[in-house]
């Protein structure tokens, strides 16, 4: 078995460092550049904290509770899940996984369960964006609220920014040239809908272009979607639409072609989320938004665990470059999404086959 003391052999430097560095404490006490050469050191000779003991010594389990309605069941927001395991790995943590089905019963019961493991915080996680009341039993612990916005605002929270998604979409459409520019948006009362549509209309008051409220139309997806998107194309006639999601514009590509009109050069395209079951089929390929999953659940990490610890967030590098910004406001966090940049919209270059 590995020891603190084959590290510091191979890596030139004391016990006391490894052993500073290992358990997230060597901050101002060991250079970055050192720490690294540990981790890695570390990772080549296959080393194994013994966790019983660091149990035993530090009174901390280092297990973190990830307590979700359903993301483990969907395939976009599972990359949260994803960024969050991630960073608890480089951390030293183990992610413990509960899904709850929107059950608030079995959601007590299960944050019970992972009290009782003695699990060290909780990140309260979400499929899409809303303003949650948090259970009592989880503001007495170290909790970040992920995708979504902790009523009280006395919970760190990290979410999209969802005014900077309307107001990039709607930009991209400008810097293509379009004038008549339609926002294709959702009939429902979630977060998204109003702060997108905020976004689309300052973009448009920036760029001195007319506000026409018949460019705003609500839709519901596998209801109405098809309609109102034909109704657009053939009424108003943009030359450029900004889609709530990729579900809704696959109801505008549907209407473009009954109406014979080509995308990218009649109409041009901008939608939000990077759906791989969308963007990999539907032809010219999509200009999306892509919705920061990732990156939520691997700085929500970051963010539990320095109030654990009682430290500076950790200086963890992912593994998957972000393309994503981020901005922190009190307690917070808001990541703007980037533009994955395909054909839908006039003047892409030309996608590869």
């Amino acid at each position: 078995m590995v020891s603190l003391k084959d590290i510091a052999k191979q890596a030139g430097v004391s016990v006391c460092a490894v052993s500073l560095v290992l358990n997230g404490k060597y901050k101002n006490r060991v250079s970055d550049a050192t720490a690294q050469i540990i981790r890695d050191t570390a990772s080549s000779l296959n080393y194994e904290p013994n966790m019983l003991a660091r149990t035993l010594k530090t009174n901390k389990s280092h297990t973190l509770g990830f307590v979700t309605d359903e993301i483990i069941t969907t395939p976009s927001a599972v990359r949260i899940m994803l960024g969050a395991q991630e960073a608890a790995r480089k951390l030293g943590y183990i992610l413990i996984t509960m899904n709850t089905n929107n059950d608030k019963a079995l959601e007590r019961q299960e944050i019970a369960t992972l009290k009782r493991y003695h699990a060290d915080g909780f990140l309260y996680a979400f499929m899409y964006h809303r303003v949650v009341d948090v259970p009592a039993t989880l503001r007495s612990m170290p909790t970040i609220v992920v995708d979504a916005e902790d009523a009280k605002h006395d919970l760190p929270s990290i979410y999209p920014d969802e005014f900077g998604i309307g107001y990039d979409a709607t930009n991209r459409l400008i810097a293509a040239g379009c004038r008549r520019i339609a926002y294709f948006g959702s009939e429902s009362g979630i977060v998204a809908q109003p702060e997108r549509l905020a976004g689309y209309h300052k973009a448009l008051q920036d760029a001195g272009l007319q506000d026409d409220p018949q460019l705003v139309v609500g839709a519901t997806e596998h209801v109405n979607a098809d309609e109102r998107a034909l109704e657009l194309l053939k009424g108003p006639k943009p030359d450029g639409v900004f889609c709530f999601n990729d579900i809704r514009a696959t109801s505008m590509y549907a209407a473009a072609n009954d109406l014979g009109l080509i995308i990218g050069k009649d109409v041009s395209i901008v939608s939000v989320d990077n759906l791989p079951n969308i963007t990999d089929v539907i032809r010219p390929a999509l200009t999306t938004i892509e919705l920061p999953h990732y990156e939520m659940g691997f700085e929500a990490v970051r963010q539990l665990v320095s109030m654990i610890e009682q430290r500076d967030i950790p200086d963890i590098k992912p593994d998957q470059i972000f393309r994503s910004t981020f901005k922190t406001k009190d307690t917070f966090t808001t990541i703007r999404g980037s533009i994955i940049e395909r054909s839908s919209v006039r003047g892409a270059a030309p996608e590869c086959e």
